[in-house]
């Protein structure tokens, strides 16, 4: 088998998995990716948590002991999720140690319904960092418009951030300037820069399958032709722009403060699209100081016939923006796409973070002791 994963990794691109549970921790699963599949880092969301905590497996005495002290559903849904984070970040530590607080990062989100208000995000992020106690610990903060003053925020306090739900390239650009006005901030008030990270999470297969979607509604050979290409064009322009911020001024006076650029980080690379190859949202945005954080059936598709021809990504911007110009062309509007799926990405975890409260309180009520 050729190792794909590793020549990833030797283009720069750091690989994450998309993906946590308590059963991954305690079974050494985890472990075994690191040491086998060159994985570097954890992201989590509140699907994630949901469906591992759902599926019981491995939670039932914490939830017991959470029962017995009636804790609030609320209450036990942070308990049980910091610690699978903080239990994931102890195995990430050496990685961690071994990239100078690069990488060995595991993600972890504010309580998305904040996801429009600015002050209760800033207080939940830090009552996070505090919780799992880990610096290998990023923060996940939503890209919301209520979102960007949170990262700046948070970043000036010297907490890591991963910047989620991005996925137009004016909201991205936005994004970077938050985290160096927070960086600007953090040096003011004389932290070290250097502890800090941050990665900027830009969704990828959402774009393909809304903007598919409306192709497939037009049904003309020009809607056709068009398919599948919007959402390798947008992840590259973001590229493009990181670029740009990367090498200004006002990075460069960052930058001599020794602070760490904001990775670009590749969400949502499982396809969604059968028509399309598995492994076509990692083979096709391999470039140098990425992430691309994966659901474990990427991952393994990867491994096992990714094809990894080097930088995937510089030298492609003219032909990205023909791609996505050929799309508006056809009366499809990036800004509606990309508001649409920023408002329906938040509305998700939402949506997902109330189950996880709902089949919480469940098992909590289960077991419960009877009074008397």
């Amino acid at each position: 088998m050729t190792d794909a994963l590793k020549r990833l990794s030797d283009e720069g691109v750091a690989i994450w998995l998309d993906d946590l549970s308590r059963k991954r921790i305690t079974s050494g699963n985890l472990a075994e990716l690191i040491d086998q599949q060159h994985v570097v880092g954890v992201t989590t969301n509140p699907s994630i948590f949901q469906k591992a905590i759902s599926s019981g497996d491995g939670y039932e005495q914490q939830l017991a002991d959470l029962a017995v002290r009636k804790v609030t559903v609320e209450e036990a849904v942070r308990m049980i999720t910091t610690a699978d984070v903080r239990d994931a970040a102890d195995i990430l530590r050496p990685v961690f140690d071994a990239t100078g607080g690069q990488d060995g990062r595991v993600s972890i989100e504010v309580d998305p319904r904040l996801a429009h208000n600015t002050p209760a995000t800033i207080a939940e992020a830090k009552q996070l960092a505090w919780l799992v106690d880990r610096p290998n610990t990023l923060i996940k903060i939503p890209a919301t418009k209520a979102g960007l003053p949170a990262i700046t925020e948070v970043i000036g306090k010297g907490i890591s951030v991963n910047v989620t739900l991005i996925f137009s390239l004016e909201r991205y650009r936005e994004v970077m300037d938050a985290y160096l006005a927070g960086l600007e901030k953090a040096k003011a008030a004389g932290l070290d820069l250097s502890k800090i990270q941050s990665v900027a999470s830009f969704f990828v297969s959402r774009v393909d399958t809304e903007i598919d979607k409306r192709l497939d509604a037009l049904g003309t050979p020009e809607a056709k032709e068009a398919r599948g290409k919007a959402a390798l064009a947008n992840a590259r322009l973001a590229y493009e722009a990181y670029e740009e911020v990367f090498s200004s001024d006002r990075w460069a006076a960052l930058d001599k403060a020794q602070a760490n650029r904001q990775r670009p980080l590749w969400a949502s690379t499982g396809v969604k699209d059968p028509a399309y190859k598995d492994t076509l949202y990692v083979d096709e945005l391999v470039a140098p100081g990425t992430v691309n954080t994966m659901p474990e059936a990427t991952l393994e598709a990867t491994a096992d016939h990714g094809e990894i021809r080097g930088d995937a990504v510089r030298g492609t911007y003219e032909q990205s923006r023909a791609e996505l110009d050929a799309v508006e062309k056809l009366g499809i509007s990036y800004d509606d796409v990309v508001q649409l799926l920023e408002d329906e990405g938040v509305e998700k975890f939402a949506s997902a973070w109330n189950d996880l409260l709902k089949s919480t309180e469940a098992e909590l009520q289960r077991l419960a002791p009877s009074e008397g």
